[in-house]
């Protein structure tokens, strides 16, 4: 069947400040959120050579590197990062930075993803590196608190999808999950690496009652994102957006106005995910910059969100790497405003989203979006 969806009209100035507003972030890798001039002291701690010595051009060129249309290129840039949070008091750090900056961003509720297993070279146990970066969220959040602010975080015990360490890791998680782990993820090269390859670990983490999201349908299609559906049983789809090549667009010219308008057609697939409301982690700067929406175009107009959006898709937006993309949750926002005309109602909606895709409690949840709809009255 076919419904219509409206053209988005691109706006010039925004109306309201983004930056202010009470927001949740659900796809917020860790180690793609560090401070340029943290990699640095902390390099030199453990004697990591960078790119560059000088914070602004360190930034630069992580921005630029991982700007090159690939996902395996843009997963190079992590090699660095990944080098200075090896040691206990370095993962305290990077996460106690990485609540403040979220909250300076105005985001109140925070889901943070990592991979504990890439954090072992200095000879610290799973536990041990989950246990430091616990403690440096639970840092982070008193500090912001010290500052008059609310925020809450929750750790994503991300597994990486090359290695064979998917049940160990979902344990980890399962483990650690009244001590700060909310859900649990698989992240990495996503093509040729399905989820299939950890069935056990999913089967285990149902059994278990235990959240799970999926990065799926980034570097692969429909059928990474069908995997994540069948044996992940994922509850969200990181990124999720090549779930758009299961929708056909056809422009017709309205009888009354003349204008074109796009009659769009669902799959199977897609109607299983819209009908159901199952949220999509989409990051709109992050999916330009590794080619996930090549298909649809190399610029922001081209990307499928506003078509997701309009079609009724359970859509949430999301930074991925701050470092990498050189973007904050307001800044993907604000990009969305003036690229399709987005209004506070719209951005309300988005965050209503990820309220309830968060892996909270029902309670927690409708008191966070209690504090968000106060939140956007303010500024209306």
């Amino acid at each position: 069947m076919s419904e219509p969806v409206l053209n988005a009209v691109p706006a010039s100035d925004l109306t309201f400040d983004v930056r202010s507003l009470p927001k949740v972030s659900l796809h917020d890798h860790l180690d793609g959120g560090l401070r340029p001039q943290t990699i640095i002291e902390l390099a030199e701690q453990v004697g990591h050579e960078l790119p560059s010595t000088d914070a602004v051009a360190l930034g630069e060129w992580f921005r630029d590197s991982a700007d090159s249309g690939s996902l395996p290129r843009y997963l190079e840039t992590f090699e660095h990062t990944v080098a200075v949070m090896q040691t206990r008091d370095g993962l305290i750090r990077v996460a106690k930075e990485f609540v403040e900056d979220l909250a300076d961003d105005g985001v109140i509720y925070g889901e943070v993803r990592w991979a504990p297993e890439q954090h072992l070279e200095k000879g610290l146990s799973l536990d041990d590196v989950v246990e430091a970066v616990q403690e440096g969220l639970e840092t982070g959040v008193d500090a912001v608190e010290a500052t008059g602010r609310q925020i809450q975080v929750g750790q994503l015990i991300t597994a990486m999808r090359h290695a064979d360490r998917g049940m160990e890791i979902a344990e980890l998680a399962v483990r650690h999950r009244d001590k700060g782990a909310v859900g649990f993820d698989i992240a990495g090269a996503e093509d040729g690496f399905p989820p299939s390859r950890f069935t056990e670990a999913f089967t285990y983490l149902a059994r278990n009652q235990f959240p799970v999201t999926t990065h799926a349908g980034e570097a692969a299609g429909l059928d990474s994102i069908a995997d994540a559906l069948i044996n992940a049983r994922t509850l969200r789809l990181g990124h999720g957006v090549r779930i758009a090549e299961d929708i056909d667009v056809e422009f017709v010219a309205d009888e009354e106005s003349g204008d074109d308008v796009g009659m769009v057609s669902l799959g199977q697939l897609a109607s299983w995910i819209r009908d159901r409301g199952i949220p999509l982690e989409v990051c709109p700067s992050s999916n330009l910059q590794t080619g996930a929406v090549a298909g649809f175009g190399d610029q922001i107009t081209d990307h499928p969100v506003d078509l997701l959006y309009q079609t009724g898709f359970n859509v949430t937006i999301n930074p991925d790497n701050r470092l990498m993309s050189g973007a904050t949750l307001s800044d993907e926002l604000e990009l969305l405003v003036e690229t399709f005309d987005y209004d506070l109602d719209d951005v309300q909606t988005l965050m209503l989203h990820a309220v309830d895709a968060a892996f909270l409690p029902l309670e927690e949840r409708e008191a966070l979006a209690d504090y968000i709809l106060e939140g956007f009255q303010h500024q209306q």
